[in-house]
């Protein structure tokens, strides 16, 4: 490799590292522009169109990582930072600190961690090295876990525990609760239906 395409690789690599601008808008991140180096890799939020759409989750965790910057749609000069967007995703979602935490947890064991908001969820996870694909799918392509966050002193009565057992039931896949204790740490519980 002579110097000139030496120097050409470190270019690509330093644009890779770049990080991509986003926009915060209510309740959701939107990436116009180089968006598919955002959902790639890792499967980040969801592409529409002409943009990519991220979960506040979703977006604390890229910006933790370095991989966006948000702007405030209406001011948009400075970027947030983590602290002040954890503030603004806190005040727009109660359940926030919960669910960041639960999201952060699972995608550091490697999971492939999407939103689970139509599957009446707060996350569903794929195991690791599952590639998302729309059409047919393998048992191993499938949802592996459905995930419920909640604080160590939730309360939840047997229909609730219930619907949520048979709503993983019914999508082939396994229910866990993930329960934040006060310091942040999680403990998972599956909960299964076992039948006489």
């Amino acid at each position: 490799m002579n110097a000139l395409s030496s120097e050409k690789v470190k270019m690509k690599e330093s644009k890779k590292k770049k990080p991509i601008a986003c926009y915060l808008s209510d309740s959701k991140v939107f990436c116009f522009k180089d968006f598919e180096n955002v959902y790639l890799p890792g499967y980040y939020g969801k592409i529409l169109d002409n943009r990519l759409e991220l979960s506040l989750v979703e977006a604390l965790y890229l910006i933790k990582k370095g991989r966006i910057k948000v702007y405030l749609k209406e001011k948009g000069k400075k970027p947030l930072d983590f602290e002040n967007f954890y503030k603004i995703a806190c005040e727009k979602d109660e359940r926030f600190p919960y669910r960041y935490r639960v999201y952060e947890d699972l995608r550091e064991r490697g999971l492939l961690v999407k939103t689970g908001f139509k599957f009446g969820c707060d996350f569903r996870c794929y195991e690791r090295g599952v590639e998302l694909k729309k059409g047919p799918k393998t048992q191993r392509e499938h949802t592996k876990w459905v995930v419920y966050c909640v604080p160590e002193d939730y309360k939840c009565s047997f229909q609730e525990l219930s619907r949520a057992v048979r709503l993983a039931h019914n999508i082939r896949a396994r229910m866990l609760w993930a329960i934040v204790d006060g310091e942040s740490d999680i403990t998972y519980y599956e909960v299964c239906r076992i039948l006489p």
